[in-house]
């Protein structure tokens, strides 16, 4: 019988996975029977368990443990095992001229699908579904389901980044896939489920409302800010509404406006300091996190120095020495 002899059938994942390393698979026999086929290798995970994960140690993060695993680890490698004249370590560098060099690229333990993005824009990963911009709708793109996120590539460019739903029939929706959509049809704002995932995850607060309700007060039901993002384009708060020189809101009113500079000056400003939260205050002891950096001073700091001459005026005293001289024909031609 198979159960009971060492023939396998070997799922596809580890048959990839022990090509990629150059490794060849022996089966031991199930139960009492093979026992002793690797009774070296039990007693040694034993011996490991109950010495470092006895009682089970307590952390925060999965980081964490693997740091102590690591360095128990190395403290397990200066062990000698009985009374041999080595340690571990020792014996170690003794067989590794024999062992094989590690292959140069790493191996993808994701499993890869190539789903094509349907009209929502949208791709069914297992039994979930996640977004991908609008531009994809109707091309077949590349997905990498990990154990704990799904990344989707269009040929070799990352266009998405999702954490892994676990439940079955889900959906994870992006609201910046959405955007170029919504520019085109603004009116489904309001009740996207984009925005209501957004809303719930904490991307889009009261401050992204106030950007957009003030956009669509001064500039009507039109897209704005596309290009910087939900998380760039009004992160930074009330300061996005700019009063606009010239401009006022359709009622007449002497309200707020949306100008381009204050939305790239906030934009910058945000993506300078993305590390100083929101509404407290700055490293500095500034109060209201970051802090604004002027157009005419970041241009000091990132652009090169200008090599042009300054500009001269002198062509134009030649107009001021005509004019006098007009002027003063024109006097004596009264006086005659």
């Amino acid at each position: 019988m198979l159960g009971l002899s060492r023939a396998r059938v070997e799922a596809d994942r580890w048959i990839a996975f022990r090509s990629h390393f150059g490794i060849e698979s022996f089966c031991c026999r199930p139960g009492i029977e093979g026992a002793h086929e690797k009774g070296g290798v039990e007693g040694q995970i034993g011996c490991f368990r109950r010495n470092h994960f006895t009682p089970v140690p307590e952390v925060e993060s999965l980081a964490e443990r693997n740091e102590l695993v690591d360095q128990w680890d190395l403290r397990d490698g200066r062990r000698r095992i009985g009374s041999r004249p080595r340690t571990i370590d020792e014996y170690f560098e003794v067989e590794r001229p024999l062992l094989m060099p590690l292959p140069e690229e790493p191996f993808e333990t994701g499993r890869l699908f190539t789903p094509r993005v349907d009209r929502y824009s949208q791709i069914a990963v297992r039994t979930n579904r996640y977004s991908v911009p609008v531009r994809l709708i109707g091309k077949r793109v590349r997905g990498v389901l990990h154990t704990s996120h799904l990344v989707v590539y269009d040929r070799n460019v990352e266009v998405a980044r999702h954490e892994r739903l676990i439940a079955k029939g889900g959906c994870r929706l992006d609201l910046d896939h959405y955007l170029d959509a919504l520019i085109r049809k603004p009116g489904a704002f309001p009740g996207a489920t984009a925005l209501e995932q957004a809303r719930s995850a904490g991307k889009f607060t009261p401050v992204h409302g106030a950007w957009w309700a003030a956009a669509v007060k001064v500039h009507g039901d039109t897209g704005h800010g596309r290009h910087q993002g939900p998380d760039r384009g009004v992160a930074a708060g009330p300061p996005h509404l700019a009063r606009a020189p010239g401009r006022r809101p359709r009622d007449g009113s002497a309200g707020w406006g949306l100008t381009a500079d204050a939305v790239a000056l906030e934009a910058r400003k945000v993506a300078q300091t993305e590390d100083v939260p929101l509404g407290r205050p700055s490293p500095d002891g500034a109060a209201g996190g970051a802090t604004v950096t002027f157009l005419h001073e970041w241009r000091l700091v990132h652009l090169p120095p200008g090599t042009r001459p300054l500009p001269s005026v002198t062509h134009y005293d030649q107009l001021f020495r005509r004019r006098r001289a007009s002027g003063g024909e024109h006097r004596e031609g009264q006086a005659q």
